[in-house]
């Protein structure tokens, strides 16, 4: 069994549910112990950095602090919190005068922060942690003839924090291979999906996403899988404005991978989150002979 201390994120217990759902439910088949960081909050997030970025930076200094507590490496599902946590942690490591600053104020909560915490991102985990072939020899049904659009996001990538290749990464792509299925020839895998900006900005967001898909499609694909949950959800829950703006009619399932794992190692369907998903993933999961059943 291997430890760490979870920082689920906020967007696990609403718009990505079912993320924390499959998390939870392959992880002790996985041999996997994630124990979630007590008294956690927001990590401090991208837009409220560009607001005010001491706060922000206390905010997340106060997770790191308390995964410090624990011993153990952090590690997190959400690429957005993956990416400002790192963020802090790199600037409060280079800069002992910030840290310091940074440490006043968590002073008033008793707490302080030396450095030490490793922040993960639960994809790295599961490659170099539990790793494919670890995986591959769990699985019960091998989802034989599933084409599948391993889409990383940008946040999984970018910084540069030495997990893949920013430009042409493929290590989430063998995770989805060691289930039997194929990931297909997706170069726009670490292209942005618009992000929150489908909010703000929904037209050009939806441009963004109809390129996603298109290539995708154009390549075999029946679904799509990410680790991000900003990226599930704006495929997932904008696919039905981007065909009607485009006059396209994508019909791609879009799991999360912890969810295509589930599946491979024959879990429910529902404690897996998949009836919190938008675009039904159920007829892509019944292609009879092309998603062969394991023994």
């Amino acid at each position: 069994m291997k430890y760490y201390t979870y920082f689920p994120g906020c967007s696990s217990e609403s718009t990505a549910i079912g993320m924390s759902l499959s998390l939870d439910a392959i992880a002790e088949p996985l041999e996997m112990k994630l124990a979630e960081l007590e008294g956690w909050t927001c990590c401090g997030s991208t837009p409220y950095g560009s607001l005010d970025e001491m706060e922000s930076l206390v905010i997340a200094a106060r997770n790191l602090a308390l995964a410090e507590k624990t011993g153990l490496d952090m590690v997190t599902p959400c690429s957005s919190c993956y990416v400002t946590l790192n963020k802090a942690n790199h600037h409060l490591n280079e800069h002992p005068q910030l840290l310091a600053q940074v440490n006043e104020a968590l002073a008033v909560a008793k707490l302080e922060y030396k450095g030490t915490v490793k922040v993960r991102h639960i994809v790295e985990v599961l490659f170099n942690d539990i790793k494919p072939e670890n995986i591959a020899a769990k699985v019960k049904r091998q989802l034989t003839g599933l084409k599948v659009a391993a889409y990383s996001g940008c946040q999984l990538v970018r910084p540069d924090y030495g997990f893949d290749s920013t430009e042409f990464p493929d290590k989430f792509d063998k995770l989805v291979t060691a289930l039997g299925a194929e990931a297909v020839n997706f170069p726009l895998k670490s292209r942005c999906c618009g992000s929150s900006l489908s909010i703000s900005e929904t037209d050009k967001v939806l441009g963004l996403m109809e390129k996603l898909f298109a290539n995708a499609a154009e390549n075999g694909a029946v679904c799509f899988t990410t680790p991000c949950p900003l990226c599930q959800t704006n495929l997932d829950a904008y696919q039905s404005l981007v065909n009607g703006k485009f006059s396209t009619h994508y019909n791609l399932p879009v799991f999360f991978i912890s969810q295509l794992i589930g599946v491979a190692l024959g879990l429910d369907e529902k404690s897996l989150g998949l009836d919190r998903n938008i675009v039904s993933p159920q007829q892509v999961l019944r292609q009879g002979s092309e998603v062969k059943s394991g023994t």
